[in-house]
């Protein structure tokens, strides 16, 4: 099968972000200038740099209370911080119920019944349990072709490790199972974990 996207694919269901899988899941929680704080999961998103480490997410679809995009990404437009929560298996339900489309004064914390813990270095909350939490400082939002698609890039200027993840000096992701998106309803659980040494090593 061969079909080019700006003329359709002719299935049931767009088979595109079933072909880029598995995915991290970057669970983003920022707060809003009136303080209101919004808790969302992007499966579009990933680390994209050492040094200065950064992160980037995308959006794509907007809400009719925030003109033309999301919470999250209104919210940064207005503070120029976020906070990236690392899903974990144990937290699917949860990272789920954040999910929907809930009018700007719903706070996915207090629906999905989970603990927060205040960030370090920036005005947000972060997911308290979460095996990990980045906060970041924004550094840019790019606008991408199609309607309501953001591109958000920041510098980690914060980690969070949760203690029992650090094993022998190494965070290990054996100890939580991270959650990936796959395509259309379907998820993956990391569980078998091998190392390769690069040639030259």
């Amino acid at each position: 099968m061969f079909y080019e996207p700006k003329s359709g694919h002719g299935l049931p269901h767009n088979p595109f972000n079933a072909i880029v899988t598995p995915r991290p899941i970057g669970w983003i929680s920022t707060r809003g200038a009136d303080g209101q704080d919004n808790l969302a999961p992007y499966s579009f998103f990933n680390a994209v740099a050492y040094v200065p480490p950064q992160v980037m997410f995308a959006s794509t679809s907007a809400k009719p209370d925030r003109d033309g995009t999301k919470d999250s990404v209104a919210n940064i437009r207005d503070t120029g911080v976020f906070c990236v929560n690392v899903v974990e298996y144990a937290a699917r339900d949860a990272m789920n119920a954040t999910s929907g489309p809930w009018p700007r004064a719903v706070d996915e914390f207090a629906h999905a019944e989970l603990a927060r813990e205040e960030c370090r270095m920036i005005p947000a909350s972060r997911v308290a349990d979460a095996p990990a939490a980045l906060e970041c400082r924004l550094t840019q939002i790019v606008t991408l072709e199609g309607a309501a698609n953001f591109l958000v890039l920041g510098e980690v200027i914060g980690v969070h490790l949760r203690d029992d993840c650090v094993v022998d000096g190494t965070f290990d992701i054996t100890r939580f199972q991270p959650l990936a998106r796959c395509g259309y309803r379907d998820y993956a659980v990391v569980r078998d974990v091998f190392s390769l040494a690069r040639p030259g090593e």
